[in-house]
């Protein structure tokens, strides 16, 4: 057995394989109506929203697009604090909508404050809940409130593409109009679904853009059961089946994938590895590389236990490496893991 300890996509859980196995599902029928409607209704209480949510075809990133095109105009200014490759991310998807956008810098690793949003003048801030590239974690709640105090008429966008289903997120008891999410995180199904959840002011503000990611265009659609092009319905399927095991015990599924982190923090403890973030989140466990020791000597020595992990990206590339137990692990397994890692890191650090 292979261990996938990526942070996405990650390891299946076994309600998505099941649904996966049935037979090919066609998204103009009843039956598919009825699925499409109930995995929205799941993700509704998932993002603790009384707006509405869509289901696209496509990643984490095309959701991230949509959200950008369908809620601000060309020549908007937003804000768009960068500390990690997801939040760059946000802000080129932003520029390449036409959109003033005003980057707020921080080194990898670190997060922003309230202070630092705290900015009048802007239409929107875009922010990165779970910043996967270095496994920090921002205090959304807090930064919401300090930009819609400085702006209250500017919405906040968030990126949950690794934080829905892993840490609790509410998005009106947050502050937060809009967010995004994929099918290969914290869902533990396979890529190819990207999620968009539109709270009340975002909903007063959507305005049609693009073509295939009209989100008017869409809703329309969703509130019917169907999308307006062909869907990846078979993966519906999927999302459904896992919301409707976890969702009931939420509270102990979260409390697990916290623990399962701080346990690889544990583990990177006692090898004296150094952490990435500062405030870490329970999606990834992301550490600097030993002195002196490659990432692929890092890689290769996983690898000879059935084991794939993650590098750095961007200015990180070559720096860190990064596990996850994001996908579907149970305690005993997540053991498992902690000592594969030891045994993993025994073969390359020198001896003390």
């Amino acid at each position: 057995m292979e261990w996938l300890l990526t942070p996405g996509p990650v390891r299946l859980h076994p309600k998505a394989l099941e649904a996966l196995s049935r037979p090919q599902l066609h998204h103009r029928t009843e039956p598919a109506r009825e699925l499409f409607l109930r995995a929205r209704t799941l993700l509704q209480q998932a993002f603790q929203t009384q707006g509405e949510v869509l289901l696209l075809t496509g990643s984490g990133t095309l959701a991230m697009e949509a959200l950008v095109l369908n809620l601000f105009a060309p020549g908007e200014r937003v804000l768009v604090p960068v500390y990690g490759k997801f939040s760059e991310r946000f802000a080129e998807i932003a520029e390449s909508a036409g959109l003033q956008v005003d980057r707020l810098l921080l080194p990898y690793g670190e997060v922003p404050g309230p202070e630092g949003v705290a900015r009048p003048g802007y239409r929107g801030l875009l922010l990165v809940h779970s910043e996967t590239s270095t496994g920090a974690l921002v205090d959304l709640p807090a930064l919401a409130k300090a930009f819609r105090e400085a702006n209250p008429e500017g919405l906040v966008g968030a990126d949950m593409v690794t934080s829905l289903l892993v840490r609790e997120v509410a998005l009106e008891a947050w502050g937060v109009d809009a967010a995004v999410s994929g099918s290969q995180k914290g869902l533990m199904c396979p890529p190819g679904l990207g999620v968009v959840a539109l709270g009340p002011r975002a909903l007063e503000r959507l305005r049609p853009r693009g073509y295939y990611l009209n989100l008017v265009r869409e809703l329309k659609a969703q509130r019917e059961g169907e999308s307006a092009w062909t869907p990846a319905i078979n993966l519906v399927g999927a999302v459904a089946a896992v919301l409707e095991e976890v969702l009931p015990k939420l509270p102990e599924h979260l409390a697990l994938k916290a623990w399962q982190n701080d346990l690889l923090y544990r583990v990177g403890a006692e090898l004296g590895l150094r952490p990435v973030p500062r405030v870490p989140s329970p999606a990834v466990a992301a550490f600097y590389l030993p002195q002196g020791v490659p990432y692929r000597a890092v890689k290769e020595a996983f690898a000879r236990r059935q084991a794939v992990i993650a590098g750095g990206q961007g200015p990180l590339r070559g720096s860190i490496f990064r596990l996850s137990l994001m996908g579907h692990y149970d305690r005993y397994e997540a053991l498992g893991v902690a000592a594969l890692f030891r045994e993993a890191l025994a073969d390359i650090l020198p001896a003390s």
